[in-house]
């Protein structure tokens, strides 16, 4: 007898992050915080090893009234002006396509909702075979298989093993719906070109004149690119799919405005008709209202008034933490080329993965848990949050790591 449906995976859930984090947490109350590199969380912390919140947001967030704090939003797709703005933002007007957006709990709430509406149980989600953890559990916990394409292929996004795996799918359903988490990569921290993303859309074209194709474009992490406006000008590619592809944008206020457990961000739908995009606009609202109801109200009134009325302070605020990112990235790849300490193409973005195959990962991981240095495995790699990692303490980290993975190796 169960108590659970049938379908459901019932396997625990491994927690490669928080139980890492923990670890590390009570490390810190042993030797002491600056003997211990803690680089678990995909959260910003500052040169103090303190999480970076934002002064100009939630200075916003605390003048707002209480009442605003306390009340539903105005829709269970959230308010007009948010998602408004929210489109502005992401945008940044370099899209002419059709377009709705469904506020939903984080970046993460975007991707789930897309996942679940768009594949039937027993179809295939494509994901890269380096990603973050949750794509496949959500397509887990949809009866939904999952095919993973190469990520690299020589330093750039491995197209061909990209298009194979589409090619593949399209042999046994009719639909075809793919993650592409870009840019600023999680875990790797790779952009990809304009060129690549031009080559990416004209495939899927030609991929639907016989399927229907959904593209997801998992934008976390967007807002710490190092390139500013720059880096969402590639949008503007979205405005060559053809009528059979769709695409939506999983946007997260979390990570833009350093509010992570707020809990909001945005699917942005866009698609060459209305009509498309109609469609599935009324299944993602059916779906949150059946799934969360209703968005944080005060997240979203916050968002708002920093866009209309601090922008520029905001801006300003956020690209110190962004010049502190490009600086602590900098130090580990010029520290990690000159030890020999491989890793995956990185561009910028929170994380910085090194390459490895899965065993040496498992046996690394320990040894650095051993000295003191705590990291999350991911599929063929080490996860480096230099987001969390204050710029003294990444300084001789990758010579440290190289020695004690040559230990391992030994």
């Amino acid at each position: 007898m169960s108590f659970v449906k049938d379908t459901v995976n019932r396997t625990p859930i491994v927690d490669n992050v928080f139980g890492v984090a923990a670890k590390a947490k009570a490390a810190k109350a042993e030797v002491g915080k600056e003997n211990v590199v803690d680089s678990t969380l995909g959260s910003l912390f500052d040169e103090q090893g303190d999480l970076v919140a934002l002064e100009t947001v939630f200075s916003s967030l605390k003048n707002l009234d209480n009442r605003k704090l306390a009340s539903y939003a105005a829709s269970f797709t959230g308010n007009p002006a948010f998602r408004e703005k929210a489109v502005e933002w992401v945008l940044n007007h370099n899209s002419s396509l059709y377009k709705e957006v469904i506020a939903t709990p984080g970046g993460t709430g975007a991707v789930g909702i897309s996942i679940a509406n768009t594949l039937e149980p027993g179809q295939t989600l494509i994901i890269p075979e380096i990603a973050w953890g949750s794509y496949a559990l959500m397509a887990q916990m949809n009866n939904i298989q999952v095919a993973k394409y190469s990520l690299f292929d020589e330093g750039h996004f491995n197209m061909t093993s990209f298009k194979n795996t589409l090619k593949e799918v399209m042999k046994t359903q009719d639909k075809l719906v793919m993650i592409i988490n870009d840019p600023c990569h999680n875990p790797t921290g790779y952009s990809m070109s304009t060129q690549e993303w031009e080559e990416v859309v004209e495939f899927l074209n030609e991929c639907s004149k016989t399927h229907s194709v959904v593209l997801i474009n998992d934008i976390a992490y967007i807002d710490f690119s190092y390139r500013k406006d720059k880096a969402k000008e590639y949008f503007r590619v979205f405005d060559h799919i053809s009528d059979n592809v769709a695409v939506v944008v999983a946007f997260s206020i979390s990570k833009s405005m350093t509010s992570y457990g707020l809990r909001c961000g945005a699917a942005i739908i866009l698609a060459n008709s209305e009509e498309a995009v109609n469609e599935i606009k009324i299944v993602f609202e059916k779906e949150a209202r059946a799934t969360w109801s209703n968005i944080n109200n005060g997240a979203m009134e916050m968002f708002v008034d920093v866009l209309e009325n601090h922008r520029d302070k905001y801006l300003e605020e956020k690209q110190e933490y962004v010049d502190l990112l490009e600086e602590r990235s900098r130090i580990f790849v010029e520290e990690a080329k000159e030890a020999g300490l491989s890793h995956y193409p990185y561009k910028e973005g929170f994380f910085i993965t090194l390459d490895m195959d899965n065993d040496t990962r498992d046996r690394f991981h320990e040894a650095l848990m051993a000295e003191h240095i705590y990291t999350v495995k991911v599929n063929q790699g080490i996860r480096v949050a230099v987001c969390a990692i204050p710029a003294a303490q990444i300084k001789g980290l990758a010579g440290r790591m190289k020695e004690i993975l040559d230990q391992i190796n030994s």
